[in-house]
């Protein structure tokens, strides 16, 4: 089974392809079913769950990311595993981390790095580029992020949790997102910049 969270606007789906990459592996059915959701779809925001060749779609409220919205630290419940992973459906160990009206920033074991967040990738921006979580970090593997990659230049590099590093969270409903860490902020050119990501993702099949 893979799994999307998907917002779509006026113009389309937003980061389409990149949501197709991300059911691809279920086969060309669900595929086309994905391509048919996005021609007719209504503005909104949407869960998909392709499995065995078909496409399950729930609309829902909207996203738990809120610009500004106060940050915790938790310890991530995949803290134990190595790499990025497919972004798993509802229900799973995400829901115990996740509190509403705050975003849990999900570190290593020790509490030293900064992961990823309970509904969001996590990146830091050091004055000239994107700092990205290293790729043997388990995290769900962010298509936001994949796109922020596309038209900012970037890096890997360890996010650490003591640092005054400016972080921002990024996901395919919201965007990017900036939340008060403690931290200087992102500048807003960068902001619009990966805005401007979004949008240029944008599109009807």
């Amino acid at each position: 089974m893979r799994y999307t969270t998907l917002r779509v606007t006026g113009a389309g789906v937003v980061l389409h392809d990149l949501h197709a990459g991300r059911l691809a592996p279920e086969g060309p059915k669900a595929l086309a079913a994905f391509r048919r959701f996005a021609r007719e779809a209504a503005p909104g925001v949407y869960g998909l769950a392709a499995a065995e060749g078909r496409l399950r779609i729930e609309p829902l409220g909207g996203t738990r990311l809120v610009a500004g919205m106060p940050v915790r630290r938790r310890v991530s419940p995949f803290a134990t595993r190595c790499g990025a992973f497919p972004k798993p459906g509802p229900g799973g160990a995400y829901d115990a981390v996740r509190v509403p009206g705050i975003a849990t920033l999900l570190t290593s074991a020790d509490g030293t790095e900064i992961y990823e967040s309970c509904v969001a990738a996590v990146v830091g921006w050091d004055g000239a580029r994107l700092v990205c979580v290293p790729d043997d970090r388990p995290r769900v593997a962010s298509l936001a992020e994949a796109a922020a990659r596309q038209v900012l230049p970037w890096a890997n590099a360890p996010l650490r949790a003591a640092a005054d590093l400016p972080l921002i969270l990024l996901n395919a409903v919201a965007g990017p997102c900036p939340v008060d860490a403690g931290r200087p902020p992102v500048p807003a050119e960068v902001v619009a910049a990966l805005e401007r990501a979004m949008t240029r993702l944008t599109c009807r099949p």
